[in-house]
């Protein structure tokens, strides 16, 4: 007679566990999130890059057109002169449309006189040659001084900025009034001058 053997019960499951990748994921996202919440949190700037309020950032580099140096922002200052940086470039291409009609614009409000004519516009020419700067300043027709920028020292190295063109308007106290990081037509180039001009002057 043959004795059957009992069946073993089946083999209770162990309870199930979250995979740990789910919970790898879970975590990484949560750290990037809390990072990015709280470096942006009462970062207004973006890597050093000044902003209106600011001090307008000091250099001195060689003139491009003609000798000697140009200075900007000594001290925090612009020699109480209402001033506009040009930042430009020949291998820029919208500077190169652009320069002629702002260098005409300068040309014109100094002849003009009145209180136009007192804002010093200052150029930069950044990462050309000097011959290419100097040949692209002349062929423009710029008058006002140019500083020579070719290993981006005063553009990217003191300004943070990634490309050209940019504007800078400066108040007399040597305050960073407004930065266009664009094209500027001659129209908006004279309104923003004009915003730099105190009241009653």
């Amino acid at each position: 007679m043959t004795v059957a053997t009992p069946e073993a019960p089946p083999a209770s499951l162990p309870p199930r566990k979250p995979r740990k990748i789910f919970l790898v994921v879970g975590l990484v996202v949560a750290v990037v999130l809390g990072i990015g919440l709280f470096t942006s949190i009462g970062a207004p700037k973006k890597s050093g890059m000044p902003q209106p309020g600011d001090p307008v950032p000091s250099f001195t580099a060689a003139r491009v057109n003609g000798s000697g140096t140009v200075r900007v922002g000594t001290d925090g200052r612009t020699s109480r002169r209402p001033t506009v940086l040009l930042f430009f470039g020949h291998w820029c291409t919208i500077c190169s449309t652009e320069l002629p009609s702002l260098a005409a614009t300068v040309r014109s409000q100094d002849s003009a006189g009145g209180p136009l004519s007192r804002i010093r516009v200052v150029g930069v020419d950044s990462e050309d040659p000097l011959s290419v700067a100097q040949s692209f300043v002349a062929g423009s027709r710029v008058t006002f001084p140019v500083a020579y920028d070719p290993n981006v020292a005063i553009m990217s190295g003191k300004f943070y900025f990634e490309g050209d063109p940019y504007a800078v308007f400066v108040d007399g106290d040597g305050t960073i009034h407004k930065i266009v990081a664009s094209a500027i037509t001659p129209a908006a180039f004279r309104a923003d001058e004009r915003s730099l001009i105190p009241s009653g002057s």
